[in-house]
């Protein structure tokens, strides 16, 4: 059992052990401590879409959406990687916090994929449920790279730039991609079914 205890904070928080050091998370006291707050669920949220993204891959129909899913695997592995060297640069403790926000999309795309009976209206969902999540992670970075910009820290800045830039560059991908092939297979599969 997690022991308890009373800070400043206006709650009681829980605290986790690693490597026999007490670390306290929930306590948000500096705008520092809320961008490195932010940081942990960053990469708690990026693990979690890029096991998700493993299983979308494959369930994608369309070769070019397979393609693009796996580039975006690609870019959120390279995220998990370079925010783990961040918490090394910076010291940070990392400790495991959920994100319920990521595992609530990643949820809401599983149970919409499982109720699609046509691949190309899956195909189509997919798309749709992963911008869903890109347009989540393009407001999460920019406000981490704004927060670094007003904490002076311009190598985080640019780190959190970088994300938002990757983030931007895969919601275009997919909006090519829905308007130029997705989209129309899936509107000729609900007329083949009239």
């Amino acid at each position: 059992m997690m022991p308890i205890i009373q800070t400043s904070c206006t709650r009681p928080i829980h605290l986790f052990y690693t490597d026999t050091i007490m670390t306290e998370i929930n306590c948000i006291q500096t705008f520092h401590q809320l961008l490195n707050n932010r940081i942990r669920q960053f990469t708690i949220s990026e693990v979690t879409l890029q096991q998700a993204l493993t299983g979308w891959i494959k369930t994608a129909s369309s070769v070019a959406l397979k393609n693009t899913l796996q580039r975006y695997f690609d870019h959120v592995k390279s995220h998990v990687q370079k925010l783990e060297l961040f918490f090394e640069e910076e010291s940070l403790q990392y400790v495991s916090l959920r994100s319920r926000v990521m595992e609530a999309l990643v949820e809401d795309v599983n149970e919409t994929l499982t109720n699609c009976t046509d691949a190309s209206i899956r195909d189509a969902a997919l798309i749709a449920g992963v911008q869903n999540i890109n347009h989540m992670k393009i407001a999460v970075y920019g406000t981490a790279a704004a927060f670094a910009n007003t904490l002076a820290k311009p190598k985080t800045a640019y780190l959190f730039h970088e994300f938002e830039v990757n983030e931007k560059q895969i919601d275009d991908r997919l909006s090519q991609l829905a308007e130029h092939e997705i989209n129309k297979k899936a509107l000729l599969a609900l007329s083949l079914e009239r």
